[in-house]
Parts: C-alpha cells; structure tokens; sequence
C-alpha cells in the first residue's frame, strides 16, 4: 500500500472518535478504506467541507509504514476537496431515504469485497437522484447493475425452460427461479425487456431518453425489487 493514496471518495459513514475526530468509512474506485480526519469537528477545519454526505470529494490518505501488514489499515485523511455535491438528495425526505438505503447497501456489499463497479454504480445514482430521474427508474438501474456486479445478473434472454426470450410472447417474473416465465396473462413484454437491456447497457443519465419510461417502469417492478 502506498505511503499516500489520492483517489476520490464518497462517504459511507462518520463516526465522531474523541472531542473533534471523525473515523470515515469512504467507498472510493479501489474499494471501501477507513481513514481518520483529525479535528474536522472544529469550526475552522479544512477537511470538514470536502467530507460532506452525499458527496464526491478528492481526497488524499496517509498511511504509516505498518499498514501493509494490517487487514484494514486505518489512514489518515490529509485533504479532501469535494468534486460534487448532490444538494437536491437533501430537499426531499422520500430521495434522502432512497439515497440512504443505497449508501447501507454498497456499504453491507463493500465488506465482502471491494468491487471497482461499486464506487461509479453509486456515483451516477446520486447524480441521477439528483436531478430528478425519479425514484423508480434510479433503482431499476441501481438494482440490475449491483445485481450484474455481484455475479447474479438478470437473465434477459432465455426464460426458466432455458429458451430464448419471444418478442411475441408475455412473461412473469419468478422470483423463485429468478427469471421469466412465460405466461398469457403476464405484464413483461418486449418493450420491458428491452428497457431492462438497455438499463443494463447503458449510463443511468440516458436512460430519460426512453419514450415510455414512466409506463414501462412499474411493471418491472416486481423484478426489481426481488433485487434489493
């Protein structure tokens, strides 16, 4: 491990440690670090305004000469610059529940593995949330990436007899089987499962551009929530 780390970082969790420390929790592009940011509780510190929630920041971690040897070194944070802040997350109590869950979920995620996907999956959900995308299109996308980068992506081409997808044919989600079934009276159809595709394929920023969405959207809900 290098003597610095400069990287960016978005803060999973602050925990206030003595009279003016915080101990952060950041997931950052190599994975979740831990890191100490020595007096940012004081009014006048220069790394409190880089370490907001809900924030990209720039951020430099000094380790000792013993980290190497530790499982989970424990750096310190020198300087911080925020990149970006998602100021719109905060104006709304239903978006800020949104954006909290997807914090505890990529934090529970990053303990079993640091995974490079995480840091950007919940950099353009943030971003998405923030301008407005709407909540059931941010965790459509949320869910069928962090499902792909765990290793369980959505089978969108065959259904649970193991035959491709009809564009003819309608479907309905078996969470037991974890994939579609075909069925005359189901709700999924090509259009949706293209839309599920193209989530897949595609930056969250684009996907506005679908015309549809917000009739497209709601039936793939059951999917996506056999995700979370």
């Amino acid at each position: 491990m290098p003597a610095d780390l400069r990287t960016h970082a978005i803060v999973l969790r602050r925990t206030n440690y003595g009279e003016t420390d915080r101990i952060l929790n950041l997931l950052t592009p190599e994975g979740k670090v831990a890191a100490l940011a020595r007096g940012v509780r004081k009014e006048k510190s220069r790394l409190a305004g880089g370490i907001e929630l809900f924030s990209v920041a720039d951020v430099v971690i000094r380790y000792g000469r013993n980290a190497q040897a530790q499982s989970q070194p424990l750096g310190t944070l020198t300087s911080a610059k925020m990149l970006d802040f998602y100021s719109n997350i905060l104006s709304d109590m239903s978006t800020l529940e949104l954006a909290s869950t997807l914090l505890k979920k990529l934090d529970r995620a990053a303990e079993q593995t640091d995974n490079p996907a995480h840091f950007d999956l919940l950099k353009q959900s943030f971003a998405g949330l923030n301008r407005g995308d709407g909540h059931e299109l941010v965790s459509a996308w949320f869910n069928l990436n962090f499902a792909r980068a765990s290793g369980d992506e959505v089978n969108l081409l065959c259904d649970v007899a193991g035959q491709p997808l009809s564009p003819d044919a309608t479907y309905l989600w078996d969470p037991l089987e974890a994939a579609l079934r075909p069925d005359p009276s189901g709700n999924i159809r090509a259009p949706e499962i293209k839309l599920a595709r193209f989530l897949l394929a595609n930056p969250l920023r684009l996907a506005r551009r679908i015309e549809n969405l917000a009739t497209l959207l709601p039936t793939l809900t059951p999917l996506v929530k056999s995700l979370e």
